[in-house]
């Protein structure tokens, strides 16, 4: 595959976080279940890309994703509980919570990338992967795994094992696994936002595209 826009946009990401851009923010949708507490729950716990960085409001590939149950008479709500900035520590450290208020039938969980960009140790990397998975499936939640590479400036042998890790997990842990969340937009630099990174309000559709065949097989039809 060819990462070289991953290579331009590694050094956009790190200036994101610098400047203190790429960090922490609100949910991009409030996950509150009140008036919709007996329908069951997909909590998507994910990063900037699922978090609709740079985009309009209500327009990333988790708010189609609401719009697709919808068109296709699936009656579940969607918790958006991505952060822009986060690590596979702090989905970690959030889950708990998440799984106690939220109660979800599925989690989908799109982490991982930003462990990389920070020089996080790969084994961290995936003790924290697979904790996640753990608490999902604790509280009985199926779990869909989405996959991720880096840069090619790492290396071929680290970003080879990177995404290796993915696959090592979810065959490991019984779950779902979505290869690579950006697979068909990947050498498409017009799919990409000014820093060739995070995918443009067009390429939202390729994205779900690529979550909703792993995911549709989990949910449960009226």
């Amino acid at each position: 595959m060819n990462k070289r826009r991953w290579m331009i946009g590694t050094a956009a990401t790190a200036a994101l976080a610098a400047s203190g851009l790429f960090t922490l923010s609100s949910l991009t949708a409030t996950p509150a279940r009140s008036a919709e507490s007996t329908r069951p729950v997909i909590v998507v716990l994910g990063d900037s890309i699922s978090a609709e960085y740079g985009l309009p409001r209500d327009t990333g590939w988790v708010e189609l994703l609401r719009k697709r149950l919808a068109q296709e008479r699936i009656d579940y709500s969607v918790a958006n509980a991505s952060i822009s900035g986060d690590t596979t520590s702090g989905g970690r450290a959030r889950m708990p919570e998440l799984m106690q208020r939220l109660k979800p039938s599925v989690v989908i969980v799109e982490l991982g990338a930003n462990d990389a960009l920070r020089g996080v140790p790969l084994s961290t990397t995936q003790d924290n992967l697979r904790t996640i998975i753990e608490q999902a499936q604790q509280g009985h939640a199926k779990v869909v795994l989405v996959g991720m590479y880096v840069p090619s400036n790492y290396g071929p042998a680290y970003t080879q094992r990177f995404h290796a890790m993915y696959d090592t997990i979810a065959h490991n842990m019984n779950v779902r696994l979505v290869p690579f969340l950006l697979a068909g937009i990947e050498n498409r630099p017009e799919m990409f936002q000014s820093d060739q990174m995070h995918p443009t309000q067009e390429a939202q559709p390729v994205l779900l595209d690529n979550v909703w065949p792993v995911l549709a097989p989990l949910l449960q039809k009226k």
